[in-house]
């Protein structure tokens, strides 16, 4: 054993607490437990264990603090409590990430999944922590090699950018993070999976991320069966993973699929707790809990590392103005919009480069690449707004020399947006000048 898995044990054997604090349940109220005899040592978030008669469990989190007694929001529902339970404070709001978590696959509590033993680090980190300064922050870094022509060319990614991916399902969503994690240049990835069916989560690490992709991730999910709140502590806990891996200077890819099911599980916790609905059924923390998580990552300070975020959205119906969608436009980087009607005729990554933005550009590109995104879009912008007409035959090739362009390299340029196996950004800049080089002389 290690000097640092010793320090892992000693930290484990200090976390062991001879005296328990007990209360006892007082009321159930619905799905909420009102708990007497905690009222002085518990916190909002504490976490809580209810022991019933049978020898059988249930956990849950404070959710409230009353003068007398609090009110514990459990996992499932308290079928089986009766009033004077006892209930233990567990006393674990914070997670211990370590080193050794890497290829790993964990729950928001940093218990193991994947049935090995797994040590926490030395150090508790809060789940809500601030992000660095404003004003500390460096700048965003260089353009990032994505393996993926059109994410190296015209939808450049850099080192703590944080984009969104807006998608429905089944649009090929999960597969584009699994491309990032193998092949996106960086030291780390920590992907979070919140609501994900329990059989996708095998089928994700096994076949999407693969042996390459895992063996520098950090995997954290909580199933859809799971409660809000598991579901909820999913996303915080992976950030806060990211955060101690960026303060030993490593570039980290940050991953959440999806912030929908986040905001989903907050809902259901905050109505819980006596929020009330106000955006289009969301509560108004809804917002700042979303915004909050997404300023943790991006550029750290000097000394640190960086958090480049990437984070998927459901929109249902390819609504971009539905709540979550509207809010993560906003304080993003960029988004990657995945179209369903491009997914139908086969081509992957289904992504819609008309409607999709990255605000690193122009400045992570040089004259004449930039040249290259612009005529590129432009002639895509062409091809899209006469695309009906083209199909009927009722365009005759002459009447627009810019759509003749268009039309001949349309083939090309969708084809290209689905290369998965650009080498380098230079490669992938050269593929493109020369397809709109060879465009050009045959739209004349």
């Amino acid at each position: 054993m290690n000097a640092l898995e010793l320090e892992c044990l000693g930290a484990e054997l200090e976390r062991v607490r001879p005296i328990k604090d007990i209360g006892r349940v007082c009321a159930v109220e619905g799905n909420l437990l009102r708990v007497r005899g905690l009222n002085t040592v518990a916190r909002i978030g504490d976490l809580l264990r209810v022991q019933l008669h049978e020898g059988q469990e249930i956990s849950g989190e404070v959710i409230q603090l009353h003068g007398k007694d609090i009110t514990m929001l459990p996992d499932n529902a308290p079928d089986g409590v009766s009033i004077g339970d006892p209930v233990s404070l567990r006393d674990q709001i914070g997670i211990a990430p370590a080193n050794s978590w890497v290829g790993r696959i964990i729950d928001p509590y940093g218990n193991p999944l994947d049935g090995k033993p797994l040590l926490r680090g030395s150090e508790v980190r809060p789940l809500k922590s601030s992000p660095p300064p404003p004003a500390a922050r460096r700048a965003l870094g260089d353009r990032l090699e994505t393996g993926m022509s059109v994410f190296n060319t015209m939808l450049p990614i850099v080192k703590g950018q944080r984009i969104g991916l807006f998608a429905g399902s089944g649009v090929g969503k999960s597969s584009l993070m699994g491309q990032f994690a193998r092949h996106m240049t960086g030291d780390i990835a920590v992907i979070a999976l919140i609501g994900e069916r329990g059989r996708e989560l095998r089928e994700f690490v096994e076949h999407v991320l693969g042996p390459e992709g895992l063996a520098r991730s950090v995997v954290i999910a909580a199933t859809s069966d799971q409660s809000p709140l598991v579901r909820r502590r999913c996303a915080l806990a992976a950030m806060t993973v990211a955060e101690h891996f960026r303060d030993q200077g490593k570039h980290v890819i940050f991953m959440a699929d999806s912030i929908t099911r986040f905001a989903e599980a907050h809902r259901e916790v905050a109505v819980a707790s006596g929020e009330m609905p106000a955006l289009r059924g969301y509560p108004p923390s809804t917002s700042h809990m979303i915004m909050s998580l997404c300023e943790r990552a991006g550029p750290g300070m000097d000394g640190q590392g960086d958090i480049t975020g990437i984070f998927s959205v459901l929109v249902a119906g390819s609504d971009m103005d539905e709540p979550i969608a509207d809010i993560l436009r906003g304080v993003l980087d960029g988004h990657v919009v995945l179209d369903r009607k491009i997914a139908e005729r086969g081509r992957y990554p289904a992504v819609d480069l008309l409607r999709s933005v990255s605000r690193s550009l122009p400045h992570c590109a040089k004259d004449t690449e930039n040249a290259a995104i612009s005529e590129a879009r432009r002639l895509l912008g062409a091809y899209e707004q006469s695309a009906t007409m083209i199909r009927a035959g009722l365009y005759t090739s002459g009447s627009d020399p810019l759509l003749d362009v268009a039309i001949a390299a349309w083939p090309e340029l969708d084809t290209y947006l689905a290369d998965s196996t650009s080498p380098s950004i230079e490669n992938a800049f050269a593929k493109l000048t020369l397809l709109l080089r060879r465009a050009g002389s045959r739209g004349v």
